[in-house]
């Protein structure tokens, strides 16, 4: 990951200073609050407020459902209930706000979850870095042939070897014209006098997917956890999977028991079907279903037997 010295120095900054206030802290999320967690080649996620914790879950639903909960023994326990049962308001009541520098086209998929307030880096008001994105070869595969969201086998290292130098020209030679388009010097002075000085909001546009951008991006609770479900999911793209993986451990500092409660009953958790759970009913009287006579598609049938663990 690549800082400038004025980043750094900002980061020093804002981690130096200390302020007294009467609202909950976590002391896990203060530890970490500024400093930024690495991502990727370029990238990073740092925490840069919060408010909220495990309490503040507790007492919203406390309010909610009043003497309710007191056949609850402690909070851990009335968190975990919540969670079960998917009563998600009290999740709401906790917010965070993340500065995170990503690659475009994970911005693109991180974006279509609209539950969140975002400000972006603007390519029409300052330049881009030239900064971009290349994938460790490991992860640089040929297209499944069964889903069309996923990849397959590996690259050998001659090919990932030629993908990477493609990559790196097409975005080195695209910033190189989006510079010259710009024609302007670090002081906005045009570089060659009698060229024009292309538009920002017009001269990015030359520039790849791999490049990154910046936001501030601030969601609840009951949000961010549905947001990891599905990019922590193993068949979530790996270049937004990295990042969620980041902002899981964040959250785990942030509520434990919140987190415990989610990873339980969500993250490592599947659902059934009406069909599946007649299918597992079955098994357990100890016969053998007929999975299609219960309405299952062949696929369903294989998923079936994932979510189990049973051999195909």
């Amino acid at each position: 990951m690549s800082l400038k010295d004025a980043e750094r120095n900002a980061i020093a900054e804002a981690r130096a200073v200390e302020h007294k206030t009467r609202r909950p802290t976590v002391d896990a999320l203060e530890e970490i609050l500024c400093e930024p967690s690495h991502v990727l080649d370029h990238g990073f996620v740092r925490v840069i407020d919060y408010m909220g914790d495990d309490n503040a879950i507790v007492q919203a639903a406390r309010v909610s459902y009043g003497r309710g909960t007191s056949k609850l023994r402690d909070d851990r326990g009335l968190i975990r209930y919540l969670m079960r049962h998917r009563h998600t308001t009290p999740f709401e009541m906790c917010e965070i706000k993340l500065h995170v520098k990503l690659p475009i086209f994970v911005a693109r998929q991180w974006i279509r979850h609209r539950t969140a307030n975002v400000n972006e880096y603007s390519a029409r008001y300052s330049i881009l870095d030239r900064e971009f994105y290349l994938p460790h070869p490991d992860q640089l595969a040929e297209q499944s042939r069964s889903n069309r969201q996923g990849r397959e086998q590996l690259l050998s290292q001659e090919q990932s070897a030629r993908v990477l130098r493609l990559l790196q020209t097409d975005a080195e030679r695209c910033y190189d014209h989006y510079e010259e388009l710009l024609n302007e010097d670090d002081d906005g002075n045009p570089r060659r006098e009698g060229d024009p000085q292309l538009a920002r909001e017009l001269a990015r546009m030359n520039l790849t997917l791999n490049y990154y951008t910046q936001w501030y991006w601030k969601v609840d609770l009951h949000n961010l956890l549905h947001f990891l479900s599905l990019r922590m999911d193993s068949h979530a793209q790996y270049e937004i999977r990295v990042y969620a993986d980041v902002i899981g451990s964040i959250v785990e500092k942030w509520v434990p028991q919140a987190w415990e409660a989610f990873r339980d009953y969500r993250l490592e958790a599947v659902s059934l079907s009406r069909m599946e759970l007649a299918a597992i009913k079955s098994m357990l009287r100890g016969e053998k279903p007929d999975l299609a006579a219960l309405g299952l598609s062949a696929r369903e049938e294989r998923e079936l037997l994932q979510k189990l663990d049973l051999p195909g």
